[in-house]
This record gives structure tokens, C-alpha cells and sequence, in this order.
């Protein structure tokens, strides 16, 4: 066993928890299923009668290639799709230009123009799926090509559902994929708000995101403290922009991590949703309560994911899994057994999936709601997640904003000296990971990995230049210098970029008219 006595956010966990150990006040602190402060879940009944969303993240390659996975994941029972879009596609870039060069189709499904939309949900009916799109800095973009493919199989915004990551903040923080700076990114966010307020009601317009930065090495209590945080810059951006709490609040979502510390996990999930129902109540105001509510997608932690005897990954995957379930998650994403050494084969996403149906089907989970509660430790811990993320938040609000603290490297130190640490204790063996640092086997068996074609990105340029050549191109000049007007003034940027869109202007054509007028943020850069 582990020798760590101390928990993933610092507080020493102990050997044994008693009633002494129960934080004041705790009727008040728990409330019902479904009622403030949500601690015991946002939904009365929870998982007693329909289980969490199921959801497979995929996507490489090409549309078509991207569409036969997506065909074969609900074939298998998933009941919402999650797509993973290519370097090129998240930095706003067509795959003919030189910047994209090695890397289309290699992360994830590269994305051009409508064509290529229409390619990717080619037969999938979406009034009946629930898409989740990984994608931020071009989101609205990728958000509108969605709806023009939906539109022409006569599905109205209105019946759509969904999510765009559309988390710039974090991006700052932990992953780079950024392409404005913070100030235009946030208009951006905010005219995105707007727009599918009155163009797309039920979709998800962000999900905060917590999870890139527990992949960087964030601790639970960073991990949920800095989202939060970022939460609440939006809520001020959109705001600032003129919207009504209550008329935003609602459809906003988060996305954390799940890790093997299945403990402490719940009680941050349970500690999240506290604090952020009386953020909204108490500093903004909010009156609905579905503004109160985090609800929440999770993924289960990638990077506690080994390449040495990757078959072990089926276990850690199962309890991060449980973790997620039992911290009261709206939808999950249970990784591949494979993924820490190349795309997952079909095999690998069916079982995956599987790990979800087996919680949901043979377990008792959905039997009742919330059955940690009133818990010795989860309720001690809970108590000390949530005091600590309060602390770090306080601290995010010492520099100003959640922005000021970006420009100060605030968050991005925090979770680097955190990372630092935990690499320090897996090298001195300290922390634990099986199949690396011990219970290693001296010849792994041989695994045959999933290959990108290398011929996409020449193909990808082959449909560009076809689109360029027959699509009316004075109608996109036409069109992309509606968007350009719109940027240098105020108004919602979405109306004309989705007319550029219909037009046949591709993805890096609109994002370049975006940065010629928004510029290029770039690390040192002030702002």
C-alpha cells in the first residue's frame, strides 16, 4: 500500500473518522437532492430514474472516418457523442496552411468548412444525440457549422443539445490553444451567451473547465478553486455585456477530472457544487434556481493513465469512474485502456463504454441518491476541500480578476509547483503507480496501436482547394467583411460569422478575419 498520508490538495487525511470529525451545521451545508446548496446533488432523484449521460470522446482523422466511430459508439449503446477536433482546427487554422504541416488529423478530427461538418454527422440524427464539442478558442465557429448541418436536415436550433467547451480562460492557464487575446476572447464567450439565449436555448454555451488544468498537475482543491474563479469571470463578462443573470446562468456547465483517489473526488464534486450555488445566490444575485446549479461532465484522468501494461488502465478507469458517479456527475467519459500510447482502437472505445454500462446496469448505484452522505470522511473532507478552494479563490480575487491573475502567473505557478511535486514523489517512489515504479514486469506484451493515414493532410488540401474553386467566392469577401465590421464595433459577431460560414468560408478564413482585427495573444503579451 501507498505511504502518503496526506491527500491529492495537502490536508492529512486520517486513519480513522468519527462524528467529532463532522463539519458545523451540516443540515444547512447538505440540503435535500435537488435543493440549495446542491451539496447532495442537483437533481431530486439524481440517478434513480435515468442514469448519467454516457459519453464517448472521439475523433481523428477525417469526417468520414471520424462518423463511421460515432456510428459504431451508439450502435453500442453511447447516448451522447464527444468530439475531439485536430491541433490545426482548435488554433483556428486550415489544413492547407504551412502552420498546420504534420499535424492534421492527429489529435482529432479535422474540420475545414461545412463540408466537412456535414460529413462528420453524416446519418446521425441531432434532435435526438447530445453533442459535446472540445473545442475553445474558435467554439462559436465550430458551434454554428453544427447548426447550418442541422438546419439543412431540418432540425431547428431550438431542438438541439449540447456543449461547446468554449473555456478560454483555462487555456491561458494550462493548455495554450488560444488564438485572441483575453479581452476579445471573453466578447466572444459573451456574444456566444447571447446568441443561443435567443438562436439555441438548450444548448450548453460553455463548460468551465477544470480537467486541462488537473492534467497539468492541478490538486483537487486547485482544480476546482481556479475553475470556479474563471466561472465567475464569465458571469462578469456577461454581465458587463448587458445579460440578465438569470437569462445565462442556466445553460452554463463545468468539466472536471476523476481520479483514482475516489475519496477525495466525491468530496470535491460535492464540495464544487456548494460553493458555487452560493457564489451565484449570494454575490450575483441569481434568483432561478438553475443558475445555482453546477451540473457537470467528467472525464476520467488520462494522464494517471500508463503505457507500461496498459490492461491495468481498465481498473484505474473503473474507479475513476465510480468516483465521478458517486460524486453526482450529470455525463462521463471513461478513457481507453490505450490511450496513453496512441488514438483508441475500436476495441479499446466499446470497452470504455462498457465500464459505464456495467456501473449503471449491474451495480446499485442508481438505486438511491447520494449514498455518501452524512459519511465521517466524506463529509470532513468535503468540508476541507471546500475550505481550501475558497482560500485559493480568495487569492485569484486578490490580483483583481481571474484575468489579472493569468497576466500574473498566478495559476499557472500554483500548478506547476503542485505537478513538480507529484513527479518528484512518483520518481522516489513515494506515490505509488503500479505497473511503473513497481509491480513493473520486465517484457510488456506487444500492442498494436491505432495509425492516422498520413495521406489526410494532402487530401484535406485536395477539398480545400475544390471548395475554393466552386463555392461563389465574392459572396465569402462579401461575407467576411460583415464579420470584420461587426469586430471593430459591438455588435454579436455570431450573426455575420454564420452567414460566412453558409457562404462556404472556412474555418481558418474566419478566424484569420477575427485576428486581423483582434490580433494574436501571445504569452508576454499585456493586456
Amino acid at each position: 500500500m501507498s505511504e502518503r498520508r496526506s491527500s491529492e490538495s495537502g490536508f492529512p487525511i486520517k486513519g480513522v473518522y468519527t462524528a467529532a470529525d463532522l463539519p458545523g451545521e451540516l443540515a444547512d451545508r447538505l440540503g435535500a437532492p435537488g435543493e440549495f446548496p446542491y451539496t447532495r446533488g442537483v437533481y431530486p432523484t439524481m440517478y434513480t430514474s435515468r442514469p448519467w449521460t454516457m459519453r464517448q470522446y472521439a475523433g481523428f482523422g477525417t469526417a468520414t472516418e471520424s462518423n463511421a466511430r460515432y456510428h459504431q459508439l451508439l450502435r453500442a449503446g453511447t447516448m451522447g457523442l464527444s468530439v475531439a477536433f485536430d491541433l490545426p482546427t482548435q488554433m483556428g487554422y486550415d489544413s492547407d496552411d504551412p502552420i498546420a504541416h504534420g499535424e492534421v488529423g492527429k489529435v482529432g478530427v479535422a474540420i475545414d468548412s461545412i463540408e466537412d461538418m456535414r460529413l462528420l454527422f453524416d446519418g446521425i440524427p441531432l434532435d435526438k444525440v447530445s453533442t459535446s464539442m472540445t473545442i475553445n478558442a474558435p467554439g462559436s465557429v465550430l458551434l454554428l457549422l453544427y447548426q447550418l448541418v442541422a438546419e439543412e436536415n431540418g432540425v431547428a436550433g431550438g431542438a438541439l443539445n449540447g456543449t461547446i467547451q468554449n473555456d478560454i480562460l483555462k487555456e491561458y492557464i494550462a493548455r495554450g490553444t488560444y488564438i485572441f487575446p483575453p479581452k476579445p476572447s471573453l466578447r466572444l464567450v459573451a456574444d456566444t451567451f447571447a446568441y443561443c439565449r435567443k438562436e439555441v436555448p438548450k444548448w450548453n454555451t460553455i463548460s468551465i473547465s477544470g480537467y486541462h488544468m488537473a492534467e497539468a498537475g492541478a490538486t483537487p482543491a486547485q482544480e476546482i478553486a481556479f475553475t470556479l474563479a474563471n466561472g465567475v469571470e464569465y458571469v462578469r463578462a456577461a454581465l458587463a455585456a448587458g445579460l440578465a443573470v438569470d437569462d445565462f446562468a442556466p445553460r452554463l456547465s463545468f468539466f472536471f477530472v476523476a481520479r483514482t483517489t475516489l475519496i477525495e473526488e466525491v468530496a470535491k464534486f460535492r464540495a464544487a457544487r456548494r460553493i458555487w450555488a452560493r457564489l451565484m445566490r449570494d454575490e450575483f444575485g441569481a434568483k432561478d434556481p438553475k443558475s445555482m446549479m453546477l451540473r457537470f461532465h467528467t472525464q476520467t484522468a488520462g494522464v494517471q493513465l500508463t503505457a507500461q501494461q496498459p490492461e491495468v488502465n481498465l481498473v484505474r478507469v473503473a474507479i475513476q469512474g465510480l468516483g465521478a458517479v458517486l460524486g453526482g456527475t450529470q455525463s462521463l467519459h471513461t478513457n481507453s485502456f490505450d490511450e496513453a500510447i496512441a488514438l483508441p482502437t475500436e476495441k479499446a472505445a466499446r470497452l470504455a463504454l462498457r465500464t459505464q454500462q456495467v456501473l449503471a446496469y449491474e451495480t446499485d448505484l442508481t438505486a438511491t441518491v447520494d449514498p455518501f452522505a452524512g459519511s465521517y470522511v466524506v463529509e470532513a473532507m468535503t468540508a476541507e476541500i471546500e475550505a481550501a478552494a475558497t482560500e485559493l479563490m480568495e487569492r485569484v480575487a486578490d490580483h483583481g480578476s481571474a484575468v489579472d491573475a493569468i497576466e500574473a502567473g498566478f495559476q499557472k505557478r500554483e500548478i506547476e509547483q503542485s505537478a513538480y511535486r507529484i513527479a518528484q514523489e512518483i520518481d522516489s517512489g513515494e506515490r505509488v503507480v503500479v505497473g511503473l515504479n513497481r509491480f513493473a514486469i520486465d517484457e510488456e506484451e506487444p500492442y498494436e496501436p491505432l495509425r492516422v493515414d498520413p495521406t489526410i493532410e494532402a487530401a484535406q488540401a485536395e477539398r480545400l482547394a475544390k471548395l475554393r474553386a466552386e463555392r461563389d467566392n465574392d459572396a465569402v469577401e462579401r461575407a467576411l467583411a460583415e464579420l470584420r465590421a461587426a469586430a471593430e464595433g459591438a455588435a454579436n459577431v455570431l450573426y455575420p460569422m454564420k452567414e460566412a460560414l453558409r457562404a462556404r468560408a472556412t474555418v481558418g478564413e474566419v478566424c484569420g478575419t477575427l485576428r486581423a482585427v483582434w490580433g494574436t495573444y501571445r504569452p508576454s503579451d499585456r493586456f
